[in-house]
Parts: structure tokens; sequence; C-alpha cells
């Protein structure tokens, strides 16, 4: 493992202009919930709607001219694909991206948009091969949705947002599907507020940072159940892994219908718009999974705002 601060430092330059500098925000609602002074870092504001376009550019931005000539490949629920899509045609790179057939058809439409060719996959799990049959047949790079340093310290400049904006900031609370952005997050974090605490959430139906941590080593996952499809990795990194486990404090899972409440507290007293994997992390906080301590600062990362509104007002309406 070889990522660095510097590193993460590198990204933000170079990802400064294809991304927006997203607000934190207060939060009296969730403060008054947990007993703790609570922020949201809003990457539901991101372009493309998430957080995954800032390791998506940087990714992209370190290939070869060659490289770049020869196009790209990567899997994806949505947000990545969209990300990658998008970041390719800034940089005039062809892209294919693997997608479940249940992907939300906003996130498909997007990912098109941005002129990627989608290929279907039953699910997140038979992703894979249908990336390695690309990648042999038209000679593409694979971009990893999440287990690649340079995806890596795109993510982690969350966090360095995060410190100029709150430098004394105590605990950070992360949604977890595959592990690139609580990776990035813990790098910044370790390095620049030692004190601090970095948590990870992810969904009962989609375990693959927790399986990884107990089993010494990444699991695929046979299935996925999760109404947060946007954390329903079919595996944890390797190299997240190893950042998790020797800079994480823990790593929490939680029922769909507590991601659920966790998104109606965003959409009610927020007023903002999230998807339900970005709400992992409030939920983990109203839930009580998260150790907090009167007087702390406590940051939420609201991960992406991709949500087909009628599956939202279906999700909110059984919450």
């Amino acid at each position: 493992m070889t990522l660095s601060l510097a590193d993460i430092e590198r990204a933000r330059v170079t990802i400064a202009p294809h991304i927006h500098r997203t607000p934190l925000l207060t939060s009296r609602s969730l403060s008054e919930r947990i007993g703790a002074t609570a922020y949201l870092k809003a990457e539901s504001l991101q372009r493309t709607g998430s957080f995954k376009v800032r390791g998506a550019v940087n990714a992209i931005a370190a290939l070869t001219p060659e490289q770049r000539a020869s196009g790209i490949v990567t899997m994806s629920a949505g947000n990545h694909a969209q990300a990658v899509a998008y970041a390719a045609a800034a940089l005039g790179v062809p892209v294919f991206v693997a997608m479940p057939e249940g992907a939300p058809a906003t996130k498909v439409a997007a990912t098109r948009s941005y002129g990627a060719e989608v290929r279907f996959g039953a699910d997140t799990t038979k992703l894979m091969p249908i990336v390695e049959d690309l990648r042999t047949a038209r000679g593409l790079r694979f971009v990893h949705p999440f287990d690649d340093e340079a995806v890596i310290a795109g993510q982690g400049t969350v966090a360095l947002e995060v410190l100029d904006d709150l430098p004394d900031a105590d605990v950070i609370v992360v949604p977890v599907g595959g592990g690139g952005l609580i990776s990035g997050i813990a790098t910044v974090m370790a390095a620049r507020r030692a004190g601090a605490r970095v948590y990870g959430v992810e969904p009962e139906g989609a375990q693959a940072v927790r399986r990884g941590l107990e089993a010494g080593k990444s699991v695929r996952l046979d299935s996925v159940h999760t109404v947060a499809d946007a954390l329903a990795a079919p595996f944890a990194g390797e190299l997240c892994l190893e950042i998790i486990r020797r800079l994480v404090a823990d790593v929490v899972v939680l029922s769909d219908e507590e991601i659920v409440e966790g998104m109606r507290l965003v959409w009610e007293r927020a007023r903002l718009v999230v998807e339900p994997g970005a709400a992992a992390a409030v939920a983990a906080l109203v839930a009580g999974r998260i150790p907090v301590r009167e007087g702390e600062r406590v940051v939420a990362i609201l991960s992406g705002g991709n949500v087909d509104i009628a599956r939202a007002a279906e999700l909110l309406a059984s919450a």
C-alpha cells in the first residue's frame, strides 16, 4: 500500500476543474437526535449526483495517452457508471459500462447521456465476466469502481474539504459499498486529524466489507439484496480492506428499514434529495449505532442523490 496524503492532495488539484466543491451543512434536527453537533457533507449536490466523480476523474486523468485512446471499461450499479462516463467524455476517452439489469432507469439514462455504451448483467455479482469479455476483446483498460489507488485518492478529497470547513471534526460517518470512499477519507483523517474516528455503514443485504474484515480477505457475495443500490458492491476491495483494518474504528450494519428512516429524515428536515445509500450515515447515527459523545462534532457523508422520484416516494411512504 503506497497511498498517502500527498496522493490525495495531488488528486484535489487534478480533479478541481471537473467537480463541485460541495457544502458542509449544519443539522439541528440530527444534532438534537444524537446529542452532539451534526454536519452533513452534501455530495448529493456533486456533479453526476455523487462523490464518485472525484475518483473517476482522477483515475482517468492518470491514464497514458495510449490507454485513453484504447478506451476504458467499468462496472457499476449506477453512480460510478455515471461518474466514469462523465469523466471519459470530459477527457475524450471511449467508455463501456457493465450495469445490473435492475439498475435505476435514471442512472442508466444518465450514463448513456454522457456517451457510454452500456451492457447488462443479471445483478452486480454477474458484472465482472462482462467486464473481462469487453476488456479482452477490445483491449480496454479497466477502471475499478473502488479497489484502485487513483480512485481512492480522488474519493479522499471529500475529507480534505471537510477539514477545510471543520478542522476539529471528531467523527466522520461514511456509507460503504466496496470501500473506496471510506478508505480515502480514513487516509486523510489519520494524517491530518489523528484523534478523529471514522465509521462505516453498510446494509444487511450487502455486507461486503463486514464479511471481508471477518474473513481477513475480500469475499465475493453470492447475492445482494438492499434498497441501497449504491452500496450493493458484490465484494470489498483488497486495498480498501487493508486501509479499513488499520484506520477505521468500526463498520456497522443496518437494515433497509433503518436506512429508509434515515432517508426520510434527510428529505424532511434537511430538504435534500438523497438516495437510500447516501442516507446510511445519518441512519446509523439516528439508530444509535455510532458512539458519539456530547460536544463532539460529527459529520455524516451524504454520498449521492441519484434516486428515481417515483421510487423515492414509494420508499418514503413505506417508512
